[in-house]
């Protein structure tokens, strides 16, 4: 089943930044996109549900693995605090290292 609709246009003008701009039709190029269809369903989404949405990925990076890997290896031996029964406890733990 198919729906179709007439849609009025309009001409949204906005200011952005110049390299957020050429990022993000870099994004909406990488999904085959342009960028003023992710911008116009974002937009009738944000009509539709009166709800914002925003999502950070995180990227792995090297430093980040290995802040990762040190962590587990302190988990691993042991070498971790708590768990704690109060914010009190908690907190005498952290003013003692």
């Amino acid at each position: 089943m198919y729906i179709l609709r007439s849609m009025k246009t309009s001409v949204l003008s906005i200011k952005i930044d110049e390299g957020v701009k050429k990022r993000a039709q870099a994004v909406a190029g990488s999904f085959g996109i342009p960028l003023s269809t992710l911008v116009n369903a974002y937009l009738v989404e944000l009509a539709e549900t009166q709800q914002v949405h925003f999502s950070a990925v995180e990227i792995m990076t090297p430093h980040l693995e290995k802040l990762i890997g040190e962590v587990e290896k302190e988990i691993a031996a042991g070498e971790t605090s708590g768990p704690f029964e109060t914010a009190d406890e908690a907190i005498a733990n952290l003013k003692s290292l």
